[in-house]
């Protein structure tokens, strides 16, 4: 069981065009290196505490993501065409 998908590709959507070269290869060491996708969800909403090795600032770019202050609702994993876009 993988927690809501929505999650991470709404984050990848809302923020992969505007990270630098560091902050997107501390992200993809971050989706890939644990080995349970709850642990990177239950860090992103601080329910457990994030080991010192994955606590960067896509960490708490992630948090502060997961917190929703905005109230969108993020019911769907957005369309993949963000993916080809032109960065912003």
């Amino acid at each position: 069981t993988h927690p809501d998908p929505s999650f991470s590709s709404l984050f990848a959507k809302e923020n992969l065009a505007r990270m630098s070269e560091e902050q997107l290869n501390r992200y993809d060491r971050l989706i890939n290196e644990p080995s349970n996708d709850w642990d990177i969800y239950y860090w992103a909403t601080e329910a457990k505490p994030t080991p010192v090795e994955f606590d960067t600032d896509v960490m708490a770019m992630l948090r502060e993501f997961a917190k929703n202050r905005n109230r969108e609702q993020r019911l769907r994993q957005p369309d993949l065409e963000y993916l080809f876009e032109p960065p912003r």
